[in-house]
């Protein structure tokens, strides 16, 4: 899985660079209150709240936004979200998967294909390419965090299934029910990751040189200014040469 991981470095280093952006400060705002609606208020007894708020922290979210969003459940907002997951091609015929959290599902629906149509790539049914992936917990560290054989030790004894490591730092799988208790139990052993939250893990991958990487980009960088979407995620795989010159 090289390309998913240098993908899960991309995402992770956007994110960072982005941070201050209030585009993403709502996006995940919108994921605490929802977290909160449907559970209770308090991140330490709702497991999704808790992962929420420790991916908004991890995004430099200020803690008067984050308290801000968990009391919007509690007057009422949030009510109107719905989740839904988008999935398509992409440019070389990469599959994508696209998270949305939307209060009007026809609007973006219409959005979601459009930006599709528009960028190379062709949105289908659900389930079109859900079985390209595994849905995962990922939870990422620093290099800093420790070297390789530390954190891999670490990860297996807090129950992960596995452990990819780079010169960028190092990137933890686990089963997606176990998230909580395994980014608990890292938390304990290598201190606060950088990123905790579920992603689709590709199982398959389609090699890209740079023009697709380029075209692929544009699509997921089209959907990610949508505000009803959430995250979106890629089957790709590139030689570190094409990720240099991105």
């Amino acid at each position: 899985m090289a390309g998913h991981s240098k993908w899960a470095n991309i995402q992770h280093r956007k994110g960072r660079q982005d941070a201050l952006r209030s585009k993403l400060f709502s996006k995940l705002s919108k994921e605490i209150t929802v977290a909160a609606k449907m559970g209770d208020p308090d991140p330490e007894k709702n497991p999704r709240l808790r992962l929420a708020v420790k991916e908004a922290k991890s995004q430099s979210v200020p803690k008067d936004v984050i308290d801000r969003a968990i009391k919007k459940s509690q007057a009422g907002e949030g009510d109107e979200y719905e989740e839904i997951r988008y999935e398509g091609y992409g440019p070389s015929g990469v599959a994508v998967i696209v998270e949305a959290m939307t209060d009007n599902r026809n609007r973006t629906a219409s959005t979601v294909r459009s930006t599709f149509s528009k960028n190379g790539g062709n949105l289908g049914e659900t389930g079109s390419v859900g079985f390209m992936f595994d849905r995962k917990g990922e939870v990422i560290y620093n290099a800093e965090a420790g070297d390789a054989d530390t954190v891999f030790e670490a990860a297996i004894e807090a129950g992960a299934e596995d452990c990819e490591s780079s010169d960028d730092g190092h990137i933890i799988y686990c089963a997606d029910s176990d998230l909580n208790d395994v980014s608990s139990a890292l938390e304990t052993a290598l201190g606060e990751s950088d990123s905790t939250k579920l992603v689709w893990k590709p199982t398959t991958t389609t090699e890209l040189d740079l023009e697709g990487m380029q075209k692929l980009m544009r699509l997921i960088d089209a959907l990610e200014d949508d505000d009803d979407i959430q995250r979106v995620t890629a089957n790709f795989e590139a030689s570190d040469e094409v990720m240099e010159q991105l």
